[in-house]
């Protein structure tokens, strides 16, 4: 027995849309040891693409921000026999399509249906499964390690509302089970999601310059704490947000970064 003991035990995966992504990372080290993944997806395209990922999985269509189709969602699952030892929530939207605004100039609608997408979700798709949910099981949401940068915008609060969702939910569920809710906060990432914020690229290079390597954090260090959140390994941790950002976050007044900062100012 390995010490994650993933060996016949079934993880939901939502957010696989490449290679790039955590979620994708997180699903083919959890099937490297063992485990068996169902997906989610939003359309046919990229339920074809995550179908080429990983043949022989099922991959389900959901779209979080219809209720219908997240209750059915539940309904299919138990119809399915489904029996579930995790879900890992990876999804988040934002409408940049007007690019980056102050934040006191955000819209309404776009902020509700990033809530709605990003945050709300979680809450929606896990009552929608709690049947289906083995009474230990690890429910893992990927959040952000610093949801006060600037140039996040509008999800930086989003993202903040996702993080006491978590503590809520694992209180909740709490009534009737053992289900564990926890959420991985990442520093900046190379993913294809990221690259459609504008001016992410900065926050990438100056977080790379805090880590306390100097070198900028991997998806696949995400993937790792994800799993590892997944697996009975963890049982002791709950209600929780665990920092992954290479000391970046510990690190604001490197004294390399300030001296740079002091040369060019």
């Amino acid at each position: 027995m390995s010490f994650l003991n993933l060996d016949n035990k079934t993880f939901l995966i939502t957010g696989v849309a490449n290679k790039k992504s955590v979620a994708y990372f997180t699903a083919k080290l959890l099937i490297e040891n063992g485990a068996d993944c169902l997906f989610t997806v939003l359309n046919e395209e990229i339920k074809d693409r995550v179908e080429k990922l990983f043949p022989g999985k099922k991959v389900y269509l959901l779209n979080v921000e219809q209720v219908e189709d997240i209750q059915n969602f539940g309904e299919i699952l138990k119809q399915d026999g489904v029996k579930l030892n995790g879900f890992l929530h990876s999804i988040a939207f934002a409408n940049y399509s007007e690019g980056m605004k102050p934040f006191h100039e955000t819209k309404l609608r776009d902020y509700l249906q990033a809530t709605t997408i990003s945050s709300f979700s979680l809450v929606a798709i896990s009552n929608a499964i709690k049947d289906s949910l083995d009474p230990k099981s690890s429910v893992v949401t990927i959040s952000i390690s610093n949801t006060k940068a600037t140039n996040y915008g509008y999800m930086g609060p989003i993202k903040a509302s996702l993080e006491t969702t978590v503590l809520f939910l694992a209180k909740s569920f709490s009534t009737f089970s053992n289900i564990r809710f926890n959420a991985v906060c990442a520093g900046p990432l190379k993913t294809s999601a990221s690259a459609g914020i504008p001016g992410y690229i900065d926050n990438y290079l100056f977080a790379e310059q805090l880590t306390m390597r100097r070198i900028a954090l991997e998806t696949i260090e995400v993937a790792n704490t994800a799993v590892f959140l997944l697996s009975n390994a963890s049982s002791g941790i709950n209600a929780s947000g665990i920092v992954v950002d290479s000391g970046m976050s510990s690190n604001t007044f490197d004294e390399k970064v300030v001296h740079a900062f002091s040369k060019n100012s």
